[in-house]
Parts: structure tokens; sequence; C-alpha cells
């Protein structure tokens, strides 16, 4: 690459050396690329994913529902690897033909329902449970409003500033300075939004706290791209207020932890069938029972 202005060809040709650090999972297809059947365990539900901020989404929904008391909801979460590319199996684009985590089989209903894109685990296992989704017209709205949000804003901070300012093979100005803009926006519209609400959709825990949080909240905690000093995180107060109260809730505890595998070993669990797994998480836990 070079500082030279970029004259894109008449047709695009995919080069797949080019890409940065997920360059050899990026391509310009869909469909799997091998044959392997998904594992299944013995939970109504089954969810495919790992613990990036879209992964975590799920896996707090889940851990909040049980700890409401809704045994219904018990889950068994395997470990997607998606740098080895386990996202591009058969099984797992039957679950989601987009190749993306996290994916989830509600095997409770005959035939049983798979459903895909974060934002929609989360509305589908809130209506089906009815929680964390205010039943109020004008405050579902808002909720809805706020995940509606997080959907559309977390490209511009993943794969726009999170990828030209921490993964991309060679740094340019342009691009960080435009992505670091739209981000610092977004972050000024949460903390706006924050200062007069306790949560993101008023006074009420919802999913588009669960859908922000992994987020937002990871990018002020300088867990996610090691930017908080850059963007001056410390300045947005009201979201470091809610993001340091969603991190106390036990729910969130367990559900950040849930097929994570970096970090402190204490911070993880690659797979979770049972809910004892959060307090025997031997080696072979942490490996993953095959």
């Amino acid at each position: 690459m070079s500082d030279s202005t970029y004259t894109p060809p008449k047709v695009w040709k995919w080069d797949s050396s080019n890409g940065g650090r997920f360059a050899n999972i990026n391509r310009p297809v869909a469909g799997p690329t091998h044959d392997k059947a998904l594992p299944v365990g013995e939970h109504p539900f089954q969810l495919y994913s790992l613990a990036t901020p879209n992964g975590v989404k799920a896996t707090v929904m889940f851990e909040e529902l049980l700890e409401k008391g809704i045994k219904e909801a018990e889950y068994d979460a395997w470990l997607i690897n998606i740098m080895e590319g386990d996202q591009f199996s058969s099984g797992f684009v039957e679950v989601n033909p987009n190749s993306k985590i996290p994916a989830l089989l509600d095997r409770s209903e005959n035939p049983a329902v798979r459903v895909f894109e974060s934002g929609s685990i989360l509305f589908y296992l809130a209506e089906k449970f009815g929680a964390f989704l205010p039943t109020d017209r004008a405050r579902r709205t808002e909720t809805m409003n706020w995940l509606f949000w997080q959907m559309a804003s977390a490209p511009i901070l993943g794969g726009g500033f999170g990828h030209f300012y921490a993964y991309a093979p060679e740094k340019y100005e342009y691009p960080i300075n435009r992505y670091t803009m739209e981000v610092k926006r977004q972050l000024d519209v949460l903390d706006r939004q924050l200062a007069d609400n306790q949560y993101i959709a008023g006074d009420e825990y919802t999913i588009a706290d669960m859908a922000i949080w992994p987020w937002y909240g990871s990018l002020v905690k300088n867990t996610v791209y090691e930017a908080a000093e850059f963007l001056e995180a410390h300045t947005y107060t009201n979201i470091l207020r809610w993001t340091d109260k969603l991190a106390k809730r036990p729910a969130v505890q367990r559900g950040r932890m849930v097929n994570r595998a970096w970090g402190e070993l204490s911070s993880q669990l690659h797979e979770r069938h049972d809910a004892s797994d959060f307090d025997l998480r031997t080696q072979d836990k942490l490996d993953g029972e095959k």
C-alpha cells in the first residue's frame, strides 16, 4: 500500500492477502467452506458463539433470564473460533447463512427456529419470555429505538474505527480521523442520553442496555482497541457510571465469560452447558468438552 490517492479499477478484484489481522477469514462470497455438523447439547437453546461484543449480548441475555428464575431459558453455548473459520462450516451456515456469530437454534419449537443477528436474538428471547422489553408502547418503542441504534452504529465502531485504528495493516490519517469523529459523536449521543436516565431507554434495564454495553462499555473501559486515551473516554462520565453499574450485575459477569477463550483464565469459560460450569472451570471445561 502507498500514500498516493487510490484510483479504483474498472472491475474490483479480490486480493486475499489484503485485510490485516482478519485477512484469512474475509472473502467476497458466502456459503460453507467445509462440511461439519454443529454439536448439540441437551438444552432447548443451542448457542454457537464467541465472546466478542456481539457474542456477549446473547450470553448476557441468557444469564439474565436464568437469574430471573426462567428455567426454560437453559442453554448450551458452543465455542465458534472465527479465526479458524468455524463460522464457515456447513452446520453453522445452516443456522446463519451470513456466517457471523452469534447464531442460535431454538429446539423448543417444532420445527426448530434459527435466530441470527445479535439484535434479533435479544428481541426473540425478550418476546418469548416476556422479559427485558417493556409492554407499554412508548417504552417498548424507546427500547427498540436504541436497539436499532446500536445495530446501525456498531459497524462504524467495529468495522470502521476498530479496523483502521487497531487492525489495519497500515494506518492512514483520513479513515482514522473520519471514524474517530463519528465514534466520538456516538459516545456523546449516549452520554447525553444517560445524563437523564439510569439506563439507556429510561429507568428500566432492557435489551437496549445488553446490546450497547458490550461495545461502548468495553470501549470506554479500554478493553477493546485500547483506544480509551485516544478517545478521551474519561470525559464521558455518564457512560462510565452506567458501564460500572452494569458490570456489577452477576448475570453480566457470567455472560461475559461464556465462550471467552483469551485473557486471564479466571475470565474464561469456553463452553457453557450448566450453571455449575462457572464454578467447575477445570482445564477440560476451558478446552471445551468435545
